[in-house]
Formats: structure tokens, C-alpha cells, sequence
């Protein structure tokens, strides 16, 4: 699948079927996260592969909006690490662009993907960080879940062209 192919049809998938994620695939995924850009080259993500059925079912007890994880087969947790960032700002900006990378690199595998974020909101930073023994220094960011659609979605074109601006704020040059 081409670059663009792959931006303009992914879509969140939050029905998955009963069918394993691969090992090799879930390396494939966390690589391409790791080739995402991130401030100063800094690279200060970490990553955490969840399989085990009993912590994914219990992610929705504390996060209203990840039900999908009763049914997804993984999930990634990607986290921020304020050891080798401390701008917290670029740790997100940086976590978001692995989130982007794993997110397309999971639709080109043929699988399906949801973003469901963790951080800013702190019930859901100090639950994942208990759940997962995830250490201070280290901040949950946001969490992919994954597996094998069980569904399928149209393609939407989300441009708005009011949107866009040219060289100042509404477009009026001077």
C-alpha cells in the first residue's frame, strides 16, 4: 500500500476478531513507531505489549471510552520518558508521532487500530501506571488497541477547505 493510500483510508476500528496478532507483526509495528521524528532525536519513548486478556478487560473499568478491549486481541501502550525529555509538551508531540507511524503500519499489515488517549487525564495516568507497574519517571501516553477487524468502515475525505489559510490567520493579504 502507497503512503497517501494508506493516510487517506485508515480508519479506527473498535471491533476485532477472535484471531491472534503474529509476534513478527507486533515488531513490525513497534519499529515503524521507532522511526517516527521526535524532538531533538530524542527518541524517549517506551513501549508496553499487551496480551494478557485479564489487563485488557480491565482497562475499560477506569477509560469510559475503551470497551474495544474486551474483544481486541493486543494493545500497545506507548509512554514518554521524562529521563531522556523533560518538556513533557515534546514527550506527547514525540509519543503521538509513534502513534501515527503504528496506527498506518497496523492498516498496511491488514489489521485494525484505535487511538485512545491516556494522558493529560490524570484517573487514567495513575490507573494504567498502577495496572501496568509503570514507574514515575515514565508517562503513559496513549494506548493502540489491535487485532484483526470485525468490521469494516467507509472512506471519508476530511478536508475542509475553510480550514486553511494562506500566509495569515483567514487568508487577507495586506
Amino acid at each position: 500500500m502507497n503512503t497517501i493510500k494508506a493516510i487517506m483510508t485508515r480508519r479506527s476500528i473498535r471491533h476485532f476478531k477472535d484471531r491472534t496478532v503474529e509476534e513478527e507483526k507486533i515488531e513490525t509495528l513497534l519499529r515503524t513507531a521507532m522511526q517516527a521524528p521526535s524532538a531533538h532525536n530524542y527518541q524517549p519513548w517506551h513501549f508496553i505489549v499487551i496480551t494478557e486478556r485479564q489487563i485488557l478487560s480491565t482497562i475499560p473499568e477506569f477509560h469510559p471510552h475503551a470497551k474495544m478491549l474486551h474483544e481486541a486481541p493486543a494493545a500497545i501502550m506507548i509512554c514518554g520518558d521524562t529521563r531522556l525529555e523533560q518538556s513533557v509538551e515534546y514527550i506527547n508531540t514525540d509519543c503521538a508521532a509513534a502513534a501515527e507511524n503504528l496506527l498506518l503500519a497496523a492498516h498496511d499489515l491488514g489489521m485494525g487500530a484505535v487511538w485512545l488517549g491516556i494522558y493529560p487525564r490524570e484517573r487514567r495516568v495513575q490507573e494504567i501506571r498502577r495496572l501496568l507497574g509503570i514507574p514515575r519517571q515514565i508517562i503513559p501516553i496513549t494506548l493502540i488497541a489491535l487485532g484483526y477487524a470485525a468490521e469494516e468502515k467507509d472512506v471519508e475525505d476530511r478536508f475542509q477547505p475553510e480550514r486553511v489559510h494562506r500566509n495569515r490567520w483567514g487568508g487577507v493579504e495586506s
